[in-house]
């Protein structure tokens, strides 16, 4: 684990606790976070020591890094014992694309716990600061409930659509 900061506004709609961890193979120019790429960074931390930093904040949790699919099976056991154990939202950010993790049987295991993905690498070129929630224009940010039931792609609008409030958890 890189860090735990609460109260971030930057990571998802409204004020979010956000997990970051160590590792990211994606080596994207102008990445933000490169202090995130190592694999051996950081430092471990149980699943009930991040969950109690969780329950503590009170906030929607949002998993960052680095790459939190490149740690799925942790991720999937905190973001299970969030959901059994809260009503927070969970959003994500990963730079695989969410057609990607459908094929692969963990990172799909954490993709169909979570509710916003914001998939897809940082790409310089496509750098556009006024975008809410990502950096660059190639970026999505998906409803996965949503997307997993209509078995197609469907993007959530931060600018239009509370989902908090939408999914009844906040």
């Amino acid at each position: 684990m890189l860090d735990i900061v609460h109260g971030t506004s930057v990571d998802g709609v409204g004020l979010r606790t956000s997990i970051y961890c160590a590792g990211c193979v994606h080596g994207c120019e102008g990445c933000h976070n490169r202090r995130s790429w190592a694999l051996d960074g950081g430092r471990d931390m149980a699943v009930d020591e991040i969950f109690a930093h969780i329950e503590d904040a009170g906030l929607n949790v949002t998993f960052s890094g680095g790459d939190p699919m490149l740690r799925p099976e942790g991720f999937t056991a905190l973001a299970h014992m969030i959901k059994a154990r809260t009503t927070k939202t969970i959003w994500c950010y990963t730079g695989y694309l969410y057609e990607e993790l459908l094929q692969h049987p963990l990172r799909r295991a954490l993709l169909e716990t979570i509710d916003v993905l914001v998939d897809g690498r940082f790409v310089q070129a496509e750098r556009d600061l006024s975008l809410l929630f990502r950096g660059s224009r190639n970026q999505r940010i998906i409803d996965v409930r949503q997307s997993l039931a209509e078995e197609r792609v469907v993007l959530f609008q931060p600018e239009t659509c509370d989902i908090e409030t939408r999914i009844g958890r906040g």
